[in-house]
């Protein structure tokens, strides 16, 4: 008989202030994080043959913190439209969608759920919801274990581009 399961899920959010210029940021961000013709790359990957060859082309095609760009959102067109838009002069907000083929295939092995968090959201004010903490009520070590790897280079990535050293007072 079907029916409908609720837990619920506390996430950690990693929250960056930078002094550092948004487009710097920005700039910084698609340094470790490759921008590659999408659609292309699909492509490629389901025509591989091989858990080898798939890996491979994700390999190949991933920047340097291991992540491949899917989707960008950006969201201060959305926010700077109508009587709202006084109220946010200067903010800026982008929204990336990244993530890495293998690295999903492989938290999802064990926590199906774990497709609901990656590929990653990235809000380039700079925040980031630690994928870790996300799945952390499926009680499921390896997924969690992948999931800290991930977590562990994309917070590089952007504690490198904002010029901070790790978590400060909450």
């Amino acid at each position: 008989m079907p029916f409908e399961q609720v837990m619920e899920v506390s996430v950690r959010r990693h929250v960056f202030d930078s002094e550092r210029p948004f487009a710097s940021v920005l700039d910084g961000i698609f340094g470790g994080i490759s921008q590659p013709d999408i659609g292309l790359l699909f492509s490629k990957l389901a025509a591989s043959t091989s858990y080898e060859e798939f890996s491979s082309l994700v390999t190949q095609a991933q920047g340097s913190a291991g992540l491949i760009r899917f989707w960008q959102l950006d969201l201060d067109h959305a926010v700077t439209l109508g009587p709202q838009a006084q109220d946010r002069a200067g903010r800026r907000l982008v929204r990336l969608i990244a993530g890495n083929p293998v690295t999903m295939g492989e938290m999802t092995r064990h926590v199906a759920d774990a497709g609901s968090y990656a590929p990653v959201t990235i809000l380039i004010r700079v925040a980031y919801d630690s994928v870790a903490s996300a799945i952390a009520p499926y009680h499921d070590a390896t997924a969690s274990e992948v999931a800290q790897r991930l977590d562990t280079e994309v917070l590089r990535l952007l504690r490198q581009l904002t010029g901070t050293t790790g978590p400060g007072p909450a």
